[in-house]
């Protein structure tokens, strides 16, 4: 038995770190037999020296098996999952998951909160009046085994150290490090019971990993530890230099959601949903080729099929499913207020953090993780990088429920685009695909 302080001297010095000691660090995590400030010395020992890519395996799995992993031997169509590493106005997992399993191929998507700058699908879906995220593992199953389609919340059962372990990373400063971010990310996808996994890794001013080499690293390190774990995994690198979409904030991106499903999605977020798509479909062998695959996912908007799995999944988890047809059920804002161009011009940049920051100041996400969110509040209509505006027309409209973060917001949305006389470059999205 070595004790903690020993595979901490270990992993201080450098040295490579064996099965059993990674797996006492994160049983003490999941125990409580490691302290705090033992489990915060170690983070901070991988976070300086790092892992080799068999510990960073070693370490998922020991994250993936701390709780249960999902039996979902009884869903009989192929299982697939999406993660995306965060950006701004993201809500592409809310309609890409029902055309996904209108196609064929079962969704069981656990996703998380927003938490700083990125927005959450979980606080998305809340927006949706009776909503429930928080299923147990059998209405889990069932969900999937019906309608092929569930996104809910962590469960307790479900890789409890990383609850733990992504706390003290937070307050640690440990939190950008490549070996930890896969455990964490991994652990709760492998667990989903999932037989396939496709990554929307992010890089760009409104990303977590704002410099390409490293996102690029970070891909490659998830794609590598996933599919030497069994579970066969794509990375598509997309850029976050302005907002996906024209709609950020909980409610107003459902709505945009349901948009997309009825083919009158803004073009970038299509294009992200179908690279993605293409991947997944593929991976999971349910069509041979990418353009195979695009044709089944436009179909399944066309035909109405993926529409309807959406429907299907917000009664099924008690949502109310008229805001389908109805989006003004949806949470709705005191103030919505046109932001209009200074100039005639082109739009040159629409920074994607200074949106998100400017969402964060309505109340649309959460400093802390304890913090609620406002789900009426954000930007709508918002234009894109390249388009001609007329000097009095409309930026944006901001959504407000407080004059106070009303006029702060104005100021900072007003100050993130940028119309000049020459039209800004439109970034490309789409960056490289790997794995």
């Amino acid at each position: 038995m070595r004790f903690p302080q020993h595979i901490i001297a270990k992993k201080r010095d450098g040295e490579v770190l064996s099965r059993e000691e990674i797996g006492a660090f994160v049983r003490g995590a999941t125990d409580g037999s490691w302290a705090d400030y033992q489990l915060s010395a170690l983070l901070m020992a991988i976070y300086l020296r790092g892992m080799t890519p068999e510990e960073t395996a070693l370490y998922t799995e020991a994250m993936m098996n701390s709780g249960v992993v999902a039996d979902l031997r009884s869903v009989k169509l192929p299982k697939a999952d999406k993660h995306s590493t965060g950006g701004v106005g993201d809500k592409v997992s809310l309609h890409l998951a029902p055309m996904v399993a209108a196609c064929g191929v079962a969704v069981p998507m656990i996703s998380g909160r927003g938490l700083g700058h990125t927005g959450g699908t979980l606080d998305k879906l809340e927006s949706i009046p009776g909503f429930r995220v928080n299923l147990s593992m059998a209405e889990y199953r069932a969900e999937l085994e019906h309608i092929g389609l569930s996104l809910i919340g962590q469960t307790a059962e479900l890789a409890p150290a990383d609850k733990k372990l992504y706390a003290l990373r937070d307050v640690t400063a440990t939190v950008e490090c490549i070996p930890l971010i896969c455990g964490s990310i991994l652990a709760k996808k492998l667990a989903e019971g999932i037989d396939v996994l496709v990554l929307d890794v992010k890089f760009g001013r409104g990303a977590f990993m704002k410099d390409k080499a490293k996102a690029r690293e970070l891909a490659q390190a998830l794609v590598s530890v996933a599919t030497a774990m069994g579970k066969p995994t794509r990375a598509v690198m997309t850029a976050m230099e302005q907002p996906l979409g024209r709609n950020v904030g909980n409610a107003l991106e459902v709505i945009e959601s349901i948009e997309c499903l009825r083919g009158r999605g803004p073009a970038d977020t299509m294009e992200v949903t179908y690279a993605l798509g293409e991947q997944i479909l593929v991976l999971a062998g349910v069509a041979q080729t990418a353009a195979e695959a695009r044709a089944a996912l436009e179909g399944s908007i066309s035909l109405g099929a993926a529409l309807e799995k959406l429907r299907a999944m917000i009664t099924a988890q008690g949502g109310d499913a008229r805001v389908v047809d109805e989006p003004e059920r949806l949470p709705q804002a005191k103030f919505k207020v046109a932001l209009a161009a200074p100039r005639s011009g082109f739009v040159q940049d629409v920074d994607a953090m200074g949106v998100a920051l400017a969402a964060l100041r309505l109340g649309a996400g959460r400093v802390k993780a304890a913090d609620g969110v406002d789900h009426a509040v954000g930007f709508s209509d918002l234009v894109k990088v390249g388009e001609r505006v007329a000097a009095g027309g409309p930026l944006c409209v901001i959504h407000a429920n407080d004059e106070a973060g009303l006029a702060a917001a104005r100021e900072m949305i007003a100050r993130a685009i940028v119309v000049g006389d020459v039209a800004g470059a439109t970034p490309q999205l789409i960056d490289e695909v790997i794995g």
